[in-house]
């Protein structure tokens, strides 16, 4: 269910679009608390968080028992080691996958490609591009993405 927009909350849990959005704030709501009444007590059952460091503690406590962490992303910083005895009150889960884990073979790759362009095509995936960068700001670019400016992609630009 796409509880983002209920909760006020920037739609940080699910998104269906981001155009425009910032994702400089996780106080401004007690996001966790806030989940709980949404979900009833029950919580999540699987958090997505590519933010990392800075959303880790409302990822994993907003989850449902059984319930699953995926971290994939390092946007505030690396997630730091946590005791796994943390998860134990909901008997959760927690991965941190990367691509080439499923990308093992080229067919995969190939595979895998093919079905996210053809997502692109039929429109079931949309991508937003919050700006370009020539190849030669390619510093400027990264000071950018670094200080959390960007609403998008951010894509450099090869002439």
């Amino acid at each position: 269910a796409d509880i983002g927009g209920s909760l006020g909350c920037d739609e940080l849990i699910v998104l269906d679009e981001v155009p425009g959005t910032s994702y400089e704030d996780y106080e401004s709501v007690d996001i966790v608390s806030r989940v709980m009444e949404v979900t009833e007590g029950k919580g999540c059952k699987a958090v997505i968080d590519g933010i990392g460091k800075s959303t880790m503690d409302i990822s994993i406590g907003s989850l449902a028992q059984r319930g699953i962490f995926v971290s994939f992303g390092n946007a505030s910083g690396a997630v730091p080691a946590f005791p796994v005895l943390r998860l134990i009150g909901k008997s959760a889960y927690v991965t941190r996958p990367k691509l080439l884990d499923y990308t093992t073979t080229r067919e995969e790759l190939v595979s895998r490609a093919d079905e996210i362009f053809g997502w692109l095509k039929d429109g079931k995936l949309k991508v937003s591009v919050d700006t370009a960068f020539p190849l030669e700001q390619a510093a400027e670019g990264h000071l950018y993405l670094e200080a959390g400016k960007s609403k998008g992609k951010v894509l450099y630009q090869i002439d």
